[in-house]
């Protein structure tokens, strides 16, 4: 919606009689309801006073916009009002206001006012224009300047994509969805406007698709940049010029990127139907990596919420969910149904379900989901119960996959006429059968091999457990969200899903200390780092404790021969430590804020915290030691 659909005549001030805040806001209420805006003004004035209370709307160089949403508008609009001697607003420079917006948006205006609020912000921080608005002596005055101002940015916007030698598209997205997906984004935008390229860029985050690419933007674009670890939605971009690529290559790589996508050298043509891209056959995460992560990542949230709700029962007692036990405590029963019960039980149908859709789209999903609960639901083994659990669902997600691509391909050649069925008869009934059929036939072998797995690592101890605890750690600390990373920390919920929680404790504490050990490298050696890189420190201090590896990226990518052997070392010792102390932990991701939920009290969760802070001051003294000093 534009400034001016909002702000008009009637609703223009150009002389303020008020002197003080309350009288400002008073006065454009007043005004707003003498155009008919409003149906109720002293609801509508307490909602502008109760916005004001949560922070001030005065945004300094002159201006405030004070703004609400409230079922008190009758019709979205803007109200103008301009002082000559200025009042005090307690705006955040400290100076008096001059200029006024109120924002007069109704409970069902889709979020107008924000919008409007954002634009009219960027508008009023150009000195130009608020001189326009301060010279004015006409409310026809005001709203030329407003019209030229939106006609302006809009044609800067037209110029600097005409300007530049392609207009690009881009896509991100990792499968945690929050540390790659967003720093790729960043830096592609960032080297864009350096390389003077229009480009925008759409994040597939885990709050979901923000800056959505629409049909006429790819209809214009003349190449896209895909840069995902994870299933994104590709058929929008059929015939257009796509590279597909990993996540990681759009943060290392972007000027290589960019200038292959802007030159269209090497880009093929992307066709959704039938075949590969040339990237497809060069190598690209499109496949069993980019299916896998597609399951897990959307298994996550299952795995994170069953796991602390189950950790949280056990603070009434290690028994208190059993009905029979004089520790049983009802609330805590109810949490442990809530996250083992429910959560946990959805887990692997949803990894199979996601697998299966990221190899044949939608239809795959249904087939992929009952595979997945044949998995954990039928075991026909004696002695075993459970199912194959998560190997089980691995497999029924990539079966129910290719089985789909079957059928579609079986199907493909009926009548346009029974086109419609193919989605919801033909597909569902054939792959869901066919899967089902499979995984009925294999789940047995499957139950016992995942069965004796699961008991040789559990039988585990000393030496042994040790060594696997280094590799945990130092796969987890070695490419920093990659491949092997995700390797890891998988491999530790497949044995949190069969009930071992040491796996996923040493995972969570390798992924810990990369960032933590490099950030206290830069406060104790402090000539080893430059000034931006001690204050990239303060961050990965809270990016570590918060267990997202990735905030050690940047200092990898500008120094890998010394931070990442500095960095799998230290980890790999907290990993150690962690499974030579037996320490066991449900909650599979949340860093120092589940530490509370470390299984054995008070001495296990000391171990706990000494096992990572001991990795993080290897990882520091390391660093330190191999980097060199600045000159």
């Amino acid at each position: 919606m534009k400034i001016t659909e909002l702000l008009k005549k009637d609703t223009l001030i150009l002389d303020l009689e008020a002197n003080t805040k309350e009288d400002v806001l008073n006065e454009l209420v007043g005004k707003l309801d003498a155009a008919g805006k409003l149906s109720d003004v002293e609801s509508f004035k307490r909602d502008i006073w109760r916005r004001e209370e949560e922070s001030t709307t005065g945004i300094g160089e002159s201006v405030a916009i004070p703004h609400a949403k409230s079922a008190a508008v009758e019709t979205p609009a803007i109200a103008f009002g301009r002082s000559s001697d200025g009042i005090d607003f307690a705006s955040l420079d400290g100076q008096p206001a001059h200029l006024f917006f109120m924002i007069a948006a109704s409970e069902g205006a889709n979020n107008d006012h924000l919008e409007a609020l954002s634009r009219l912000s960027t508008f009023l921080m150009d000195t130009s224009f608020r001189d326009k608005l301060y010279a004015a002596t006409t409310t026809e005055e005001i709203i030329q300047a407003v019209n030229a101002k939106e006609a302006e940015v809009e044609g800067e916007a037209e110029d600097s994509s005409d300007d530049a030698t392609a207009k690009l598209l881009a896509v991100t997205a990792c499968p945690t969805g929050i540390a790659h997906t967003y720093m790729a984004a960043e830096k592609l935008q960032e080297t864009a406007n350096d390389l003077g390229l229009a480009i925008k860029v759409e994040t597939n985050g885990s709050s979901g698709v923000k800056n959505r690419l629409t049909k006429e933007e790819i209809d214009q674009a003349d190449a896209i940049i895909v840069a995902a670890d994870t299933q994104v939605e590709m058929a929008r971009f059929d015939g257009k010029p796509v590279i597909q690529t990993g996540v990681g290559k759009a943060i290392h790589e972007a000027e290589d990127l960019l200038k292959q996508a802007s030159s269209q050298n090497d880009v093929s043509i992307y066709h959704h139907e039938g075949g590969k891209s040339e990237d497809e056959e060069k190598g690209e995460r499109t496949g069993f990596y980019k299916h896998l992560m597609n399951g897990v990542s959307n298994m996550l949230p299952f795995v994170v919420g069953g796991g602390i709700l189950i950790a949280l029962s056990f603070f009434w007692g290690i028994n208190a969910s059993d009905p029979d036990s004089p520790e049983y405590n009802a609330f805590a029963a109810m949490l442990n149904e809530i996250g083992g019960g429910k959560a946990f039980f959805l887990m692997v149908p949803v990894l199979s379900g996601f697998i299966a859709s990221s190899i044949a789209e939608r239809p795959g999903f249904a087939p992929g989901m009952v595979g997945g609960l044949i998995a954990t639901t039928v075991s026909g083994a004696s002695g075993a119960s459970g199912g194959s659990g998560f190997l089980g669902g691995l497999i029924a997600g990539f079966l129910a996959g290719y089985v789909t691509l079957f059928v579609k391909k079986a199907f493909s050649r009926l009548p346009d006429a029974l086109e419609g069925l193919k989605p919801v008869l033909f597909y569902p009934l054939f792959g869901i059968a066919l899967t089902g059929i499979i995984m009925m036939l294999i789940n047995p072998p499957l139950t016992q091999l995942y069965t004796g797995l699961t008991h040789f690592l559990e039988s585990m101890g000393g030496t042994n457990q040790l060594l696997v605890g280094l590799i945990i750690g130092a796969m987890m600390a070695f490419d920093m969200g990659g491949p092997l990373n995700k390797a890891a920390y998988t491999f530790g919920i497949a044995m949190l899903d069969a009930g071992n929680y040491t796996f996923i404790a040493a995972a969570m504490a390798g992924g810990m200390v990369p960032p933590l050990g490099v950030a206290l490298a830069t406060s104790l050696f402090k000539n080893r780092f430059t000034k931006q890189e001690q204050e990239a420190g303060k961050t990965a201090y809270v990016l570590g404790a918060c267990f997202i590896t990735e905030g050690v990226i940047p200092f990898a990518a500008a120094d890998p021969a010394r931070i990442i052997p500095a960095t799998v070392t230290g980890a790999a010792v907290t990993g150690g430590l962690t499974m030579l102390f037996d320490i066991g932990l449900r909650a599979p991701h949340g860093g120092i804020f589940v530490m509370g939920l470390v299984e054995g009290g008070a001495g296990t969760i000391l171990l706990y915290a000494v096992s990572i802070i001991i990795g993080a001051i290897v990882t520091a003294l390391l660093a330190g030691l191999l980097k060199k000093r600045i000159r």
